[in-house]
């Protein structure tokens, strides 16, 4: 039988021969050209310039929204939090596909997904920046507000580093090597401190000294607590599409009104709540 290709784990009922060990080489070097039907997502984020003009879109608008968010000393969007006016101000800001794109990442790890993976290759990677975020943050601490950052990247250990959270440090210097200093009073991650995936905790820490003007993020759970169909303690519930949905609905007029989101077509939440 003739060889006309490399080997596709998505036709599992066929076989395929190699005649020589150099088209073997060959098949194992060179990956797949990316398909735009199953990867879609991806190609859109790394190369469309839509993708670029939708964030420097929602960073400008941030922008434009600050000296009124500042001004307005009742002003909050941590549900709840009152009586703050005498609070220094705040923003919080994912970090992941919000401040650094890991689309690089994305297009050529070998699934299935584990932390270590991301946590590796951010270590051995120079941080590409979200477009708009760096002039954001400077407007924002121009304008005498604290900038937080919480991640869901998780506090591990890793052998050989006695460092019981190394991911802290490489999440401040991803966040450094797009132009923005930061330390560790500045970023919460998942996993320390008693945290767990659930950010409404995270955030509710932080308005405890802090008046929150705006989140910045491009998932659900970086504004709404409960998002996910595996509840993370508080949250005992579980969320469906049409849940999701309802919260989307039910907070409309925080959207690019404090609330301001980031698409991300590659991985997330919604994952989770897609019908099975």
């Amino acid at each position: 039988m003739e060889f006309t290709g490399c080997y596709n784990p998505r036709m599992s009922n066929r076989y395929y021969f190699l005649s020589s060990i150099v088209l073997l080489s060959a098949c194992a070097t060179e990956p797949p050209a990316p398909d735009p039907m199953r990867d879609g997502g991806l190609l859109w984020v790394k190369h469309s310039a839509e993708y670029r003009a939708i964030t420097e879109q929602v960073y400008a608008k941030a922008t434009l929204d600050l000296p009124r968010f500042i001004e307005d000393t009742s002003w909050s969007v941590i549900p709840g939090q009152e009586d703050a006016a005498h609070l220094p101000v705040a923003v919080i800001l994912d970090v992941d596909e919000t401040v650094v794109s890991n689309i690089d990442f994305q297009m050529t790890f070998e699934r299935p997904f584990e932390n270590w993976k991301l946590d590796e290759w951010t270590r051995s990677t120079d941080a590409t920046p979200v477009h708009g975020v760096r002039e954001f943050v400077e407007a924002a601490r121009g304008a005498g507000v604290t900038v937080f950052f919480v991640t869901n990247r998780p506090c591990e250990a890793v052998e050989g580093m006695s460092d019981p959270c190394p991911q802290r440090q490489a999440t401040i210097d991803d966040i450094g090597e797009v132009g923005i200093v930061t330390d560790a009073d500045h970023v919460f991650l998942s996993e320390e401190r008693g945290w767990n995936r659930e950010k409404s905790t995270r955030r509710s820490y932080i308005a405890q000294t802090h008046r929150v003007i705006m989140l910045i993020g491009d998932d659900l759970g970086d504004f709404l607590p409960c998002v996910r169909r595996k509840p993370y303690v508080p949250c005992t519930n579980t969320a469906t599409a049409a849940d999701r949905m309802a919260m989307v609905e039910k907070n409309t007029h925080l959207w690019g009104n404090g609330w301001y989101i980031l698409p991300n077509p590659m991985h997330g939440s919604w994952t989770s709540a897609i019908p099975r």
